[in-house]
């Protein structure tokens, strides 16, 4: 549930991934953080330390009489200049299950409660320090696979498109102010003509800059999520070898004998700055092993719901019937053919080939000499994006589903102004459309929401952030 002001009472968790490790960080923010933390720390004198400085000292367990728990590093960082704009004391312990679970028993023992998931950033957005969209990307930030999803979310972190997006909105505002005066007025004889115009230019000009800002949605949807890519293929045309070479490590098992990869197997990779879900599949072809036809039934479905298909082929024999069944199969689909081994004498068709997917979508490749698979990654990239990698009105790119949702709802909104307008509607009710149109921007940036909203967002989070 979404919390109120009334409820922001002293929160902890840890910070840090599960697990042992060098560093284990426990975090607590609220009111009553400096108070929590004094109860069961020895040290310096924390209250009396300069904001935004990290104390060495011990945690001890105030019910265990005193006991000491862990030699620890304590930051202290005093509000408003914090990431909730609360008061943060951040706990960096040894790592490990244990010494860290301990710690935050006794911080939960000692007048703070368990976090819920997303709570930091959650009062970090409530309490105005950053708006919705910038919630969104410290969770695109730490979910980033590639260096390109990371700097889109950064630029969405610093407030490049909720600036944007406010500057819409204001937009809008103005408009509507000066549709208000004109109808309040309306003894002036060219009060509705000029009411006219003047939501008629501003609702095609607005549109316009949002379409821009939707152009670069399908790069964004794609750095953000990656594509879910299919390597699919008879058995033993080198698929798994592929694989192997985009993720630059040895995953799948490699050898000469047909069915060898039984099921599907998932792993992301970068490739030239896009991140594929890369999907190894079992070899397709007519079998009597019970395992295996799961695995070829389980690599028919993965075809059907990629966002691209790697279909492999062996160019040193001649195509098969279960080739051109998987041509046929991946028609519909975007692609890119793969003629392996081409270390070995050429037999495969090649007009044939070209003729049914075109030259532009094949690739030679020797797998087994690592000849030919920089130029697939290069294929790829420029499958996805034609001229690279690049983004729009002042480097914003929009990669989130709700935005890309609302956004189109936007779109649909002004273009009900400027058909309303065209078939002599009356002012006020072309109104409503353009009103309509300034709420829906504002749910991108959390200028208008709703508790349920909220609680979908940060429920996706991990405890800590």
């Amino acid at each position: 549930m979404a919390l109120t002001t009334t409820e922001f009472d002293t929160i902890a968790a840890i910070s840090t991934p599960p697990g042992e490790g060098g560093i284990a960080i426990v975090r607590i923010s609220g009111e009553d953080a400096m108070k929590v933390i004094t109860a069961i720390y020895r040290g310096k004198n924390l209250n009396q330390v300069a904001s935004h400085t990290i104390n060495y000292g011990h945690i001890i367990d105030p019910a265990n009489n005193n006991e000491t728990v862990d030699e620890v590093m304590v930051s202290v960082m005093r509000a408003p200049n914090t990431y909730t704009k609360e008061d943060v004391i951040e706990i960096n312990c040894h790592g490990g299950i244990v010494a860290t679970n301990r710690i935050l028993q006794i911080v939960l023992s000692n007048g703070a409660r368990m976090a819920n998931p997303g709570e930091f950033t959650e009062r970090a957005f409530l309490n105005g320090r950053i708006d919705l969209s910038q919630s969104e990307a410290v969770m695109d930030l730490i979910e980033a696979k590639t260096d390109q999803s990371m700097k889109a979310a950064l630029n969405q972190l610093d407030g490049n498109l909720s600036h944007l997006i406010r500057n819409l909105r204001q937009d809008i505002l103005d408009v509507l102010a000066n549709v208000e005066v004109n109808i309040d007025y309306p003894e002036y004889d060219d009060a509705e003509t000029m009411t006219t115009k003047l939501l008629l230019d501003k609702a095609r000009e607005v549109r316009a800059r949002i379409q821009q800002l939707l152009k670069t949605a399908k790069q964004g949807k794609v750095l953000r999520d990656g594509l879910a890519t299919a390597i699919v293929g008879r058995p033993n045309v080198g698929k798994s070898s592929i694989l192997n070479h985009l993720l630059h490590e040895d995953k799948a098992i490699v050898t000469n004998v047909p069915g060898t990869t039984r099921d599907v197997l998932e792993e992301y990779v970068n490739v030239s700055g896009v991140p594929l879900k890369l999907i190894d599949t079992a070899g397709i072809r007519e079998t009597d092993d019970q395992v295996e036809k799961i695995g070829v039934e389980r690599s028919r479905k993965s075809i059907n719901s990629a966002d691209l298909v790697l279909l492999v082929l062996n160019s040193s024999e001649p195509l098969t019937a279960e080739d051109r069944e998987l041509l046929k199969l991946t028609s519909d689909t975007k692609r890119i053919v793969i003629l392996n081994k081409t270390d070995l004498t050429t037999k495969i068709e090649l007009d044939v080939v070209r003729k049914l997917v075109g030259a532009q979508n094949i690739i030679s490749t020797s797998a087994m000499q690592a000849d030919g698979l920089q130029s697939l990654e290069q294929r790829i990239a420029k499958l996805f994006f034609e001229e690279g990698i690049q983004n729009s009105q002042s480097n914003v790119m929009v990669t989130n589903a709700r935005h890309i949702s609302l956004l189109n709802q936007a779109d649909s909104a002004l273009n009900d102004v400027i058909n309303g307008i065209d078939s002599g509607m009356p002012v006020d009710l072309v109104q409503i459309d353009m009103t309509r149109c300034w709420e829906l921007l504002g749910e991108i940036t959390g200028d208008s929401y709703n508790d349920e909203l909220l609680d979908q967002l940060f429920s996706q989070f991990c405890l800590g952030k």
